[in-house]
């Protein structure tokens, strides 16, 4: 039977895309084909996708129900989520049994390898915008796992992550691609007959991919080594974060299902749920089929994956501390601001948020004025208190906290230091059982830290330190060090002096940091944008990978050559 999606039907509908999405990292340019907005989803809007009401009865659909992959190596079921707002979501999942479900998933890899870089990006591209026409069902699903509130589910769980899934693709194409097909050699041998051959060259994946989902941000942190490993010619095995399923298994039913109409095993895409307290990842992280690894979360296991998953290829984003130095600014009013909503945002619970803020003692040149530290901590805490003070706001921006770790750093937090702006409880009215609370910021002495600093470690959450220091340079020594030994997927700094700026900009050039400077506007440190930004650099020890660059996808497949006499 013919597959319902051929290669020419694909190439039809979503090589323009993937035409655009190779300009965008070429250009690195604004360019997205995933509409922001949630009235562009529904009969009005984008084909064939949901609408608010409809993406909401799919989600409720779903809940307490058995959500079936039809993968072999099924030997029960399990499950448990509990939304951070509260409800229990009642779903339960496929349990895999890895001696089953591997080697059928490793038999697949032929055919798929077979089909070319291509034909593997388009059907890339379907996956994506299937998961597209669901978004407002996955809003909810990322909601109710991660915490999220419902914009920004919708967001970052939706078109900002299929943005990066699909910047993966284009990577993996273009890296893929670099090496022809087929080349006929020869080489002169003077008087003799020329020596000649025909060759050819083959992207071959790796073998199995392991995607160890986070619980923050499933899909934004899952679709980049999903769709890069998948592109690549690998079949990806899902391991999800045990709070946070429902978006992942969602993904890879849809995953399945094209896979099946364009002609493919289905098995190139499977899950594992866990059972409480399996903890599986470990186990899977060093089967010998797995040669690849994805996985965001804590340096302790990120650490463990890279020391013991000798086997496979590993990606890696783990803690670090960003960090944010503030020696003078021409816009104070718009630096609060900025501040305010960076620290708010998602309760802080990204991996992007920036932790310390690095003021000196004798204060900060401004627009307004000179400012002393004590004016700026007190004027950023104003600036939150404003930005959080009505309530439904609030709730808008923070969301609910994740877990009770998170929730028990914040309370922890007082204890630490002086309190420059008290956090405090938000009700929700649609969710009573949500935890939520606003950020809490404590002053402390960043001269001559030791290693026992409260600063000098990731502290996740919505808590944030305005770190007292003797100049701009002790400033920059201790970002250095910090980004040098824990890490930083972010820097920020705010100066109205070249030689400032320029320091700021030599530092992270040489520890590898990514750098905002002076932003006082709409875009926010803890924010990047596919196509244009990197996330991370994979050059200090909070990730070993950048979201995304031609490093994150070459490694995921070698090219075999094959030679012939001619």
């Amino acid at each position: 039977m013919a597959a319902e999606l051929s290669p020419e039907k694909l190439s039809e509908i979503h090589r323009p895309t993937l035409d655009q999405a190779l300009e965008a990292i070429r250009t690195r340019a604004y360019w997205s084909p995933h509409p922001e907005h949630p009235k562009a989803y529904g009969t009005e809007g984008l084909a064939g996708s949901l609408g608010a009401a409809e993406g909401k009865a799919a989600f409720d659909a779903v809940l307490n129900t058995r959500l079936d992959l039809g993968q072999p190596g099924t030997d029960g079921w399990t499950g448990g989520e509990i939304s951070p707002y509260g409800p229990e979501l009642g779903i339960e999942y496929p349990h895999a049994d890895p001696d089953v479900l591997l080697p059928v998933m490793s038999a697949a890899m032929g055919s798929w390898r077979a089909a070319g870089p291509e034909t593997r990006a388009l059907v890339c591209l379907e996956i994506l915008a299937r998961i597209s026409a669901r978004t407002h069902e996955l809003a909810h699903a990322v909601m109710h796992t991660s915490g999220q509130a419902f914009v920004m589910a919708f967001q970052a769980g939706g078109p900002h992550a299929q943005d990066r899934g699909l910047e993966a693709v284009a990577y993996a194409f273009e890296e893929q691609t670099r090496t022809p097909r087929s080349a006929d050699w020869s080489k002169p041998q003077g008087k003799r007959d020329p020596l000649r051959l025909h060759k050819s060259y083959t992207a071959a994946g790796r073998g199995i991919s392991l995607l160890i989902g986070c619980n923050t941000f499933p899909t934004w942190n899952g679709y980049p080594g999903l769709f890069a490993s998948l592109a690549t010619g690998n079949p990806v095995l899902v391991k999800p974060h045990p709070r946070a399923v429902l978006p992942l298994a969602l993904t890879v039913q849809l995953a399945r299902e094209v896979l099946t109409q364009a002609g493919f095993d289905p098995n190139l895409v499977a899950m594992a749920a866990e059972r409480p307290g399996e903890g599986i990842a470990r186990t899977l992280a060093v089967r010998p089929e797995v040669k690849i690894i994805d996985y965001t979360g804590s340096t302790a296991f990120g650490d463990w994956l890279e020391t013991n998953a000798r086997q496979a290829q590993v990606y890696t984003e783990k803690a670090g501390v960003n960090t944010i130095v503030i020696d003078s600014t021409d816009h104070y009013r718009g630096m609060l601001s900025n501040l305010a909503f960076s620290l708010s945002l998602y309760s802080g619970q990204m991996c992007t948020t920036p932790q310390n803020l690095l003021i000196p003692r004798d204060g900060i040149t401004t627009d307004l004025g000179a400012k002393t530290y004590e004016d700026v901590v007190t004027d950023i805490a104003a600036a939150v208190n404003g930005l959080l003070g009505d309530d439904a706001r609030a709730n808008g921006l923070l969301g609910a906290l994740v877990n009770p770790d998170v929730k028990a750093r914040l309370e922890g937090a007082s204890a630490l230091g002086d309190v420059a702006l008290a956090s405090r409880p938000v009700v929700n009215p649609d969710f009573p059982e949500a935890v939520v609370r606003t950020p809490v910021l404590v002053k402390l002495d960043g001269t001559e830290p030791d290693d026992g600093a409260p600063y000098l470690s990731e502290c996740f959450g919505p808590v944030s330190f305005a770190v007292a220091v003797g100049s701009t340079g002790e400033a920059l020594d201790l970002l250095r060090r910090t980004i040098r030994e824990k890490g930083a997927m972010t820097v920020g700094a705010y100066t109205t002096s070249p030689e400032v700026e320029r320091a700021v900009e030599d530092v992270c050039f040489e520890e590898s940091a990514q750098l905002s400077l002076n932003l006082t506007g709409g875009v926010y440190v803890n924010q990047t944008a596919a196509f244009s930004d990197f996330h991370g650099s994979g050059g200090n020890p909070a990730a070993n990978a950048a979201l995304c660059d031609g490093a994150f996808v070459s490694n995921r497949f070698r090219v075999v050559e094959v030679r012939r006499q001619a």
